[in-house]
């Protein structure tokens, strides 16, 4: 099951004002699902796919900018 579409609409809207960071460093992300109880799955792409830091990428940047606008946001999982 997914989320309701208002709460996917604003999660698309934070994922937009993190890709221009993930851009300027040859990546982007997909979002693959937002689940019934608000967990973020993401597909990380290009540069940002590949990078050890990835795992960084995600819980320090994605899933923080989304859980500052969306406490209700249990987590953000990378997948492949």
């Amino acid at each position: 099951m997914s989320a309701d579409k208002d709460f996917v609409i604003k999660v698309k809207e934070i994922l937009e004002e993190v890709r221009p960071m993930l851009l300027s460093h040859g990546g982007d992300l997909d979002l693959v699902e937002v689940t019934e109880d608000k967990i973020v799955r993401v597909r990380l792409k290009g540069a940002c796919g590949s990078c050890p830091m990835s795992t960084f990428t995600i819980k320090m940047g994605v899933e923080k900018a989304l859980k500052d606008k969306l406490p209700e946001v249990k987590a953000v999982e990378s997948v492949v």
